[in-house]
C-alpha cells in the first residue's frame, strides 16, 4: 500500500484471509452474497500488487515497476467500476424496481473500465508511478484527458461504485456505500499527495464491512424470502 512494501502485503494478507472466509460463508448461507464476498479478496490481491511496485521502486526496477503498476490499476480502472455495481444488482431482489438500474450501471462500468484501463496495456509510458512524501503517487495520461478534464472522469467513477450501494434495498449495503463516502472525504481533504494509492488502500479496508455483512447474514432482516 502507500506506506511500505511490508505494509502493502499485511494487507493483503489481512483482506485475502477475511475475504477467502467471506467467501465460504457466502457459500454455505446464500450464493448471493458471492460478488460481495469476493471483493475483499480482490482488494487484497491489489494491495499485493502494490506490494511489489514498491519492491521495484526500491529495487530501481522500472519492469517490476510497470508490470505491478498494471496489476493495480487493472482493479483500480477496471474492476471496480463494474463489479460494485454488479454485486448490488445481484444482491437486489428480483422485483426490485431499480435492479435494472443496477445492471446498467454494471454494464456502463465495465466500458468505462476498459476505456481507462486497455489504453494502459498499448501505451504503457502513460504510466508514471513515483515516491510523494514517502507514499506512491500514480499519475501520467489517460485516455479520457483528451476528451474531458481529469475531475470529470474522476466523478463519474466515483458515481459508478458508490451511487449503486447508496441505492440498495438493503440498510446495510447503504453503510457501505456511506463508508465510501468518508473513504472520498478523507482522501481529497488529507491525502490528495498520493491520493489513487491512499483510496485503494481505505477503499480496500472498508471491504471488511462487507465480511461483517455476510457474517451476520444482515440483508436477511430485509429480504427473508431470499435470505432465511
Amino acid at each position: 500500500m502507500c506506506f511500505s512494501e511490508s505494509v502493502s502485503f499485511a494487507a493483503s494478507g489481512l483482506l485475502l484471509a477475511g475475504g477467502g472466509y467471506a467467501s465460504h460463508k457466502a457459500w454455505t448461507t446464500n450464493k448471493k452474497y458471492l460478488p460481495v464476498a469476493v471483493m475483499p479478496v480482490f482488494a487484497g490481491m491489489q494491495q499485493f500488487t502494490e506490494g511489489f511496485v514498491w519492491s521495484g521502486m526500491t529495487a530501481g526496477d522500472p519492469l517490476t515497476v510497470l508490470v505491478s503498476a498494471l496489476g493495480f490499476i487493472f482493479f483500480t480502472w477496471f474492476m471496480w467500476p463494474f463489479w460494485i455495481p454488479l454485486s448490488v444488482y445481484v444482491l437486489e431482489p428480483p422485483e426490485s424496481r431499480r435492479k435494472h438500474l443496477f445492471l446498467a450501471f454494471s454494464l456502463i462500468g465495465l466500458g468505462f473500465g476498459l476505456t481507462l484501463y486497455v489504453p494502459h496495456l498499448i501505451n504503457p509510458d502513460w504510466i508514471d508511478v513515483s515516491i510523494n512524501r514517502g507514499s506512491l503517487a500514480y499519475e501520467g495520461t489517460m485516455l479520457l484527458d483528451f476528451m474531458m478534464p481529469r475531475w470529470m472522469t474522476n466523478s463519474l467513477y466515483l458515481a459508478l461504485i458508490i451511487l449503486p450501494p447508496l441505492l440498495s434495498r438493503y440498510r446495510h449495503v447503504k453503510y457501505f456505500g456511506l463508508t465510501l463516502i468518508g473513504v472520498v472525504v478523507v482522501d481529497i481533504l488529507f491525502l490528495r499527495y498520493a491520493y489513487i494509492s491512499f483510496f485503494c488502500l481505505l477503499a480496500g479496508l472498508a471491504t471488511l464491512h462487507l465480511i461483517y455483512i455476510i457474517a451476520r447474514n444482515k440483508c436477511r432482516r430485509e429480504c427473508p424470502v431470499l435470505f432465511s
